[in-house]
């Protein structure tokens, strides 16, 4: 069996998405003033450590954006499950929803078909998280296969602020065939 592989310093693509403020938007896209866009790929509102985690997120928000970094979180929730889910969430970056199984498997993520209806009602994309750079390249990328292994917010946030440093002159990595 073969998946696509997303390669670090590819161009992001472009996934057009709506967020529950009802704005249409380009996934990898930096809105406003910034120039950096990390997009947040979550399970769905059945997953208590999703909800731990945008809320986490949620507390160094505005560190990412100090640094440039535009925030955006995204499920295959409809939008009905991510109002439910916002609910629950106490955030300020926007949340998009209904990522298709087409989106996914151009983002070369992990897709799971729920365990029953209890969980949910439909294939959902496992934890990943994208840096997008001012060029629309892919400087950092994180992608599991379950909700239990997620890059730790504060750690990424530190190697940001060093690679956007422009001192350190930091390379994509990862980059080698």
């Amino acid at each position: 069996m073969s998946a696509l592989k997303f390669e670090a310093g590819a161009t992001f693509p472009n996934i057009l998405v709506q967020t529950l403020e009802g704005k249409d938007v380009t996934l990898g896209k930096p809105e406003k003033r910034y120039d950096w866009k990390m997009v947040v790929v979550y399970r769905g509102k059945h997953c208590p450590l999703c909800t731990r985690y945008l809320n986490d997120l949620e507390t160094l928000v505005e560190e990412y954006r100090n640094i440039g970094i535009d925030v955006i979180a995204i499920s295959a929730d409809s939008e009905t499950q991510a109002r439910q889910h916002k609910e629950e969430l106490k955030i300020s970056y926007p949340l998009a929803y209904d990522l298709s199984p087409e989106q996914m498997q151009t983002l070369g993520l992990y897709i799971s078909t729920p365990r029953s209806e209890q969980e949910t009602d439909h294939p959902f994309a496992e934890p990943a998280l994208f840096v997008i750079n001012h060029e629309g390249k892919v400087q950092v990328l994180d992608m599991s296969n379950g909700p239990f292994a997620r890059p730790d917010l504060n750690v990424l946030l530190q190697g940001l602020k060093f690679i956007r440093n422009p001192n350190n002159n930091y390379p994509i990595r990862g980059t080698f065939v």
